[in-house]
């Protein structure tokens, strides 16, 4: 872990063990065995490209290079890529994958030693439909916990415009060519978004994977660039320093501007359109926690009842328990203060979270709204969480949240 992500989490995890912002309401199983499975370790929710920028450009004889920072570690890696916005099939050249600690974040460099060819179907090159998504053979090299992988694909295109996830919050890179073999001095960066990189999956003897499912909170936008201090990152955290050795990965889903009910360009399909693939398609997955709504009731002034955003929440607990998984409620923090905060949007919220708390719904709650809000103005976030534009959380904010969750109801 980087002494940044060290000493928040001393500092911030220790000073909220004792809040009680999380009701179990539902005893979790414990599976039958610890084989080594497949599970996911690492995701990105794709959307479709911008107006603008590289997402609308596409790439032509261009390798891209892009850090994933692994949850849980294994002795075998798949990768997952997306060409689900495509128009038209999706050929990559070459793909290469090189472990390595998160000390080098922020940089394009690997040791040449560690870079590994990946193969689909026993090629090294894939031509991937347009609308689909592809996962490669597996990778036989071993990650550790908590670190990251590089990976690297050569592009010959052109691509057309591109599938990807806008606030991704890591330095991407680019270079001429074909590039997937060098160390990094042919890099140059690119910008914080991902591309066509939608996952990465591990064999471990793990209990499976956690799905944080949301908005731009989930997605950690603001969050200082190349430093993992996303909520579930922290959560991530916090996981492997149990002592009970059995790990869960953790998948983030979170797309910025994300809503329940609206396909949004670049804020991604609406929450209820993409549960399916960014949920409960990914492999191993054990547990989903939801945060998301807020946008829905920013954006239409409070003119939405808090029954047509129920019925969706309803929707995702009744699909999750289809498919065996438990199902964690996030109550929606404060807005007050923001660009689109209405008197009657907080009384949405607030008559959304009442029924988060005590509705019996879900397996559990967390409640956020009362980790970060501000006990003296309760519709307001705690200054010292509030990144500035009073609706997100700075890094401090982010821990004060994944420390307000039970881990025993998500793995």
């Amino acid at each position: 872990m980087s002494r940044t992500r060290s000493r928040i989490a001393a500092c911030l995890v220790s000073a909220f063990t004792s809040l009680a912002l999380i009701t179990p309401l539902s005893a979790q199983a414990e599976p039958a065995g610890h084989r080594a499975d497949w599970i996911g370790t690492w995701h990105a929710a794709m959307t479709g490209p911008g107006g603008s920028g590289p997402s609308a450009d596409g790439f032509t004889d261009t390798t891209l290079r892009q850090v994933a920072h692994l949850s849980v570690g294994g002795d075998s890696v798949r990768v997952r890529l997306s060409n689900a916005y495509g128009e038209d099939p999706l050929t990559v050249g070459s793909v290469t994958v090189a472990p390595r600690s998160d000390d080098a974040a922020g940089t394009p460099d690997v040791d040449a030693d560690l870079l590994t060819p990946v193969t689909f179907g026993g090629e090294t090159s894939v031509t991937i439909p347009a609308g689909a998504d592809w996962v490669s053979d597996p990778v036989d090299i071993t990650v550790r916990d908590d670190s990251d992988l590089v990976v690297s694909m050569y592009l010959p295109g052109p691509t057309g415009p591109a599938t990807f996830h806008s606030a991704g919050y890591s330095t991407s890179f680019t270079a001429q060519g074909d590039a997937t073999t060098d160390t990094g001095s042919a890099f140059t960066r690119l910008d914080r978004s991902r591309y066509f990189l939608s996952g990465v999956d591990v064999t471990a003897r793990a209990k499976g994977s956690v799905v944080f499912f949301g908005d731009s909170i989930t997605d950690g936008v603001v969050s200082t660039v190349d430093a993992n201090l996303r909520y579930p990152d922290q959560v991530a955290d916090r996981l492997l320093r149990r002592p009970d050795p059995r790990e869960c990965g953790v998948l983030n889903s979170g797309i910025s501007g994300n809503r329940l009910l609206t396909d949004a360009g670049t804020a991604g399909d609406s929450a209820l359109s993409r549960f399916d693939r960014d949920v409960l398609s990914r492999p191993g997955v054990r547990s989903v926690v939801l945060l998301e709504g807020i946008n829905d009731i920013g954006n239409s002034r409070g003119s939405l009842e808090p029954e047509q955003l129920i019925a969706v929440y309803r929707q995702f607990i009744a699909r999750a328990h289809d498919a065996g998984l438990t199902v964690v409620g996030a109550t929606l923090t404060p807005f007050e203060g923001a660009g689109y905060y209405t008197e009657a949007g907080e009384a949405d919220r607030q008559a959304v979270n009442e029924w988060i708390r005590t509705s019996g719904e879900f397996d559990a709650v967390v409640d956020f709204d009362a980790a970060v809000r501000d006990p003296e103005h309760p519709t307001r976030f705690l200054p010292a969480y509030d990144v500035g534009d009073h609706l997100h959380p700075n890094d401090a904010g982010f821990a004060a949240m994944a420390a307000a969750i039970d881990l025993r109801t998500i793995c």
